[in-house]
């Protein structure tokens, strides 16, 4: 009797064995960094990167500047495009005072 009631199993008994990777999941085992779905890579700081484009962050260099605005003129936002935190507040600081010299545009109807 006790191979009986062993064989009625329930479905999510059965399951259990299954493996999660062909669901997409990956669990805490699967993945070093805890994500559960790694198919976007992380994005990082080009001024981190790129000690030289550091150093060159400045209000007069615009070229630099307008890769951070939108044709709109407004900034755009570090979980855009990547820029650490440091960095972010830099990058703002110095759009803000290219922006009140005249060099930047504060908005474009």
């Amino acid at each position: 009797m006790s191979e009986d009631i062993k064989q009625e199993r329930s479905p999510r008994d059965r399951n259990m064995n299954m493996d999660d990777d062909d669901k997409g999941y990956r669990g805490k085992d699967g993945d070093k960094l805890g994500r559960k779905n790694p198919k976007y890579k992380k994005k990082v700081c080009k001024f981190c990167v790129d000690k030289d484009m550091e150093a060159g962050l400045d209000y007069k260099r615009t070229e630099i500047l307008e890769r951070f605005i939108t044709n709109r003129g407004k900034i755009i936002p570090r979980r855009i495009t990547g820029t650490c935190a440091k960095h972010q507040r830099v990058l703002a600081r110095e759009i803000r005072k290219s922006r009140s010299i005249g060099l930047l545009p504060f908005k474009v109807l």
